[in-house]
């Protein structure tokens, strides 16, 4: 089927989804295949299930309401073109090796004080969940926030291919998935690709001309809109100084001075923060109302999370892990004062070549802070750590039983690690 008469047939449906465990009525059910999975197998169940159609790649299955095309992803991601290209509002990228998730959420937030916001739903920022991003999108929309992840070189340019972004944000850029990537200028270059989408767009970026890196790969860009720390720009902002457990900011926007707290932990935070209030100036955002959004913004899916349990302060930081975002939150924590202070922190994945060193630096960070204890959860921390004073356990199962019998009280606990360590499991033992 061409993409035309598909994207007709996608204008009067209720939309599209890729699971058939939870289609609705009159949406377009697309037979992605995953490595332990073909959703092939499950077509006739979504349309069983009251899909409008099927979007399938297996020859095999026939039928009124089956669509057989060459590869479903290709085509999903084609019809989300599609859609993008119908799309008139402003389209804001982000990507960054860390924060993404963050400024996307804080970006949200500020821009919904201007008009209707659509943004990428958690995390799914790849090939899949882009498309899946754009094609939810509604046509009265005033913005599109679109978050893009990838771990290989040429994954963001296919992105914004599909996502043709009008504004983009690089939050940062450090060492992570280095294990797909292979280096860290691979990183550096992949990330860039939201940068150069725009340079031959003329789109906007906008970004921390205090970052040299970010600074150097937006020269030459004609539309640029710089924030920073103190300086001469439209927006300026720094962490205000206090004893407080989260982040607080003292910013000039438009001349207008603002002190606030936010809901964020860590000053490492600011960076997302200053991100989100630079794209809500350059949209004519009023100063207060940007203000108000960042204070009033909660964060969410344990990211930079500060919950009180009646037995222990926990900062929730387990979504992710990498060297930068770890020393970060391992040196906003140091800076806390409490009496009591513990660290759990699991296993950093997909770092490849750089697994060894990453853990390595970690581990002579810890060396140097004091009146910290150290939990220790997984392999490559076991290897890093072997003659560091610090409690090794190879899973989240096994410091979960431990902190059972332990049951610790009265301490200040930051809890980091990949996703793959499952660190979430000693929430509500702490």
């Amino acid at each position: 089927m061409e993409i035309e008469r598909l994207y007709a047939l996608f204008r009067n449906s209720a939309g599209v989804t890729t699971d058939s465990r939870s289609v609705r009525k009159g949406e377009i059910f697309f037979a992605l295949k995953g490595p332990t999975h073909d959703g092939n197998r499950h077509a006739v169940a979504a349309l069983g299930e009251g899909a409008l159609a099927a979007v399938v790649d297996d020859p095999s299955l026939c039928g009124e309401r089956i669509i057989v095309v060459n590869d479903v992803l290709e085509t999903m991601a084609a019809l989300a073109a599609c859609h993008r290209h119908r799309l008139q509002m402003p389209v804001i990228g982000i990507t960054g090796t860390n924060g993404k998730t963050t400024t996307k959420e804080l970006l949200t937030a500020v821009l919904s004080r201007k008009g209707r916001v659509h943004s990428t739903a958690g995390n799914l920022n790849n090939h899949i969940g882009v498309p899946l991003t754009l094609l939810s999108a509604p046509d009265d929309a005033a913005f599109l926030v679109v978050e893009m992840g990838a771990n290989h070189v040429g994954e963001i340019a296919a992105l914004c291919e599909t996502a043709k972004p009008t504004h983009g944000i690089i939050t940062n850029i450090g060492t992570a998935h280095i294990e797909g990537f292979g280096s860290f200028e691979n990183v550096r270059k992949a990330k860039s690709e939201l940068y150069q989408s725009l340079r031959l767009s003329g789109g906007t970026v906008i970004f921390n001309d205090d970052n040299p890196i970010l600074s150097e790969l937006a020269a030459g860009i004609v539309s640029q809109v710089p924030y920073s720390a103190p300086g001469n720009h439209s927006l300026t902002a720094q962490a205000a100084k206090g004893e407080g457990m989260l982040l607080s900011v003292e910013a000039i926007i438009d001349g207008k001075e603002f002190r606030f707290d936010t809901g964020l932990f860590g000053s490492y935070n600011l960076d997302n923060v200053r991100a989100a209030m630079a794209a809500g100036l350059l949209f004519d955002v009023p100063a207060e109302e940007i203000v108000d959004a960042v204070s009033t913004y909660r964060p969410a899916n344990n990211r930079s999370q500060v919950t009180e349990t009646g037995r222990n302060t926990v900062i929730r930081d387990a979504y992710n892990a990498n060297p930068s975002s770890m020393e970060k939150a391992i040196a906003s924590f140091a800076a806390l004062k409490a009496e009591r202070k513990m660290v759990i922190l699991g296993d950093m994945l997909e770092l490849g070549s750089e697994s060894v060193s990453g853990h390595a630096a970690v581990i002579r960070q810890l060396r140097q802070m004091e009146g910290i204890m150290a939990v220790l959860v997984g392999p490559l921390f076991g290897e890093a750590a072997a003659d560091f004073p610090a409690r090794l356990f190879g899973s989240s199962e096994a410091v979960a039983k431990w902190l059972r019998s332990e049951n610790p009280e009265g301490y200040t606990v930051l809890v980091k690690g990949s996703r793959g360590m499952a660190l979430e499991k000693v929430y509500p033992l702490l």
